[in-house]
């Protein structure tokens, strides 16, 4: 038996980076079903864009997560093993903000991998559209809708099976892919995939600065900008009784927060907010980040003048979208006004009382989870359309078995071509002739033993009944 192969793919994040190393068969390469994810790890300390006025430090981050990997693989595959990073919303706003940073991150962590024992494919900024496809490729190939075993344990297209759609949040960037009812009006923002023969035209869609945490600074620089007092501002997002402070920079420095920067912009300049835990005030704001007329009612876009088909069919929402409502006590499928109430409960907790409702407590994320519920209503419903109808046809998951659904998995399956374009041949037991031969045969033999079976019972019961006549005629 042949020893199983590795690949290894660094998700490069706004906020951190995750390192997952998949495993599948090495006789089974270019088949599907087959390739599992097998460890997951997290890097210290924020994404590699941080790092942008110090490159040379990012690499020592990776080291724990790097030797814990090489204890995972064989140390005989080590060299065969491929690695990649990708890299998302958070390096594609660094490039377009400075450029000569954004290369020397990437070479700085180029440099790192060239000591590492794995074969690195190389570090790359992705696009929004492909982070948006890989997603989708990876929702879908983990619920088997491209292809599943049949009887004879081979590969074949399901059956009338519709694919999903892929709904991913992350810090920086959002994204929404989906197969529309209708291709043709939006080829500016539908890609071609063809996997195993079949094409799939994808509607998808990446908003930069719509991602969890950019949106959160637009939110907290728009605050400041109508606030009267330049160092101490309410939040009504905040829970009551929560205080932090953070500099100017930290939020108003970002490229996605440059028009709501003001005017005495000071970025050492320490701000406070204070929360007030005011649900109706919380969404009046969280409204004011989207530009929901700009469409003019137009029901194929939603907002920012974005084209968007009509949503169809089901949907998985994965990454941020799932750790908000796994907050919100919320899982899997639920109802509109379910998520509603669950988020007015929530938004009217004071601090003291989060502490205590919350399944893993983190003063980061806790504070700002009434945020990102209300962040989360207006991008799908305001945003995406989805409504009371349409919002239980998503499903808020985080893995499908030990696999976690992100777009790595699909970058690492497209790069390695572990999705062919072209159908394979699927080989049955036996010849279509003889099997179709063998077939008829069998069938033809069923049925006579089924017509000879009846011919018995009618026999037999024939027999019964002279009997019982003979018994109460006996003969003379």
């Amino acid at each position: 038996m042949l020893s199983p192969q590795y690949g290894i793919v660094l998700d490069a994040g706004s906020t951190r980076t995750t390192i997952y190393v998949y495993e599948w068969p090495a006789e089974k390469e270019n088949d599907t079903g087959v390739v599992s994810q097998i460890f997951k790890c997290s890097v210290e300390g924020p994404g590699i864009s941080s790092y942008k006025n110090n490159p040379g430090a990012l690499a020592k981050p990776f080291d724990d997560c790097l030797n814990k990997v090489k204890q995972r693989i064989p140390v005989h595959l080590h060299k065969n093993t491929s690695a990649y990073l990708g890299a998302t919303a958070g390096m594609r706003l660094l490039r377009l903000q400075n450029e000569t940073a954004a290369s020397e991150v990437l070479a700085s962590i180029q440099s790192y991998f060239r000591a590492q024992p794995f074969e690195f494919r190389g570090a790359q900024i992705i696009t929004g559209p492909e982070e948006g496809v890989y997603g989708w490729i990876t929702a879908n190939y983990l619920m088997g809708n491209f292809l599943e075993r049949n009887l004879w344990r081979t590969w074949i297209r399901p059956y009338r099976k519709e694919t999903l759609g892929a709904l991913d949040l992350g810090g920086a960037s959002t994204q929404i892919s989906f197969i529309p009812e209708d291709f043709q009006d939006y080829s500016n923002s539908t890609l071609q995939v063809k996997l195993y023969g079949y094409e799939y035209n994808v509607y998808t869609h990446s908003f930069p600065c719509y991602g969890r945490d950019e949106a959160e600074k637009r939110l907290l620089a728009f605050l400041l900008h109508k606030s009267r007092a330049s160092t101490n501002v309410d939040n009504p997002c905040y829970p009551q009784n929560y205080e932090t402070t953070f500099t100017m920079k930290s939020f108003c420095g970002s490229l996605c927060t440059q028009s709501l920067r003001p005017a005495n912009y000071y970025p050492n300049q320490l701000v406070k907010f204070h929360g007030t835990g005011d649900p109706a005030l919380c969404q009046e704001m969280v409204s004011s980040l989207f530009n929901l007329t700009a469409c003019r009612d137009r029901e194929e876009c939603p907002f920012n003048r974005i084209h968007q088909p009509k949503v169809k069919g089901n949907f998985v929402a994965f990454s941020g979208f799932y750790y908000t409502m796994n907050a919100l006590n919320l899982s899997g499928h639920f109802s509109l006004s379910d998520f509603n109430s669950s988020v007015w409960f929530f938004c009217s907790r004071s601090w003291g009382q989060l502490q205590f409702m919350l399944p893993k407590f983190e003063e980061t994320y806790a504070r700002s989870y009434c945020f990102s519920a209300n962040f989360i209503y207006y991008l799908l419903v305001r945003g995406y359309k989805f409504d009371a109808e349409t919002w239980p046809r998503i499903h808020f998951q985080k893995e499908v078995g030990n696999s976690s659904i992100a777009w790595s998995l699909g970058y690492m399956l497209s790069l390695t071509n572990m999705i062919p374009a072209e159908r394979k041949l699927i080989q049955l037991p036996l010849k279509p002739p003889l099997f179709a031969g063998l077939l008829f045969l069998f069938t033809t033999m069923a049925l006579l033993c089924l017509l000879f079976l009846v011919y018995l019972c009618v026999v037999s019961c024939n027999q019964k009944d002279i009997s019982r006549v003979e018994q109460v005629f006996p003969p003379e």
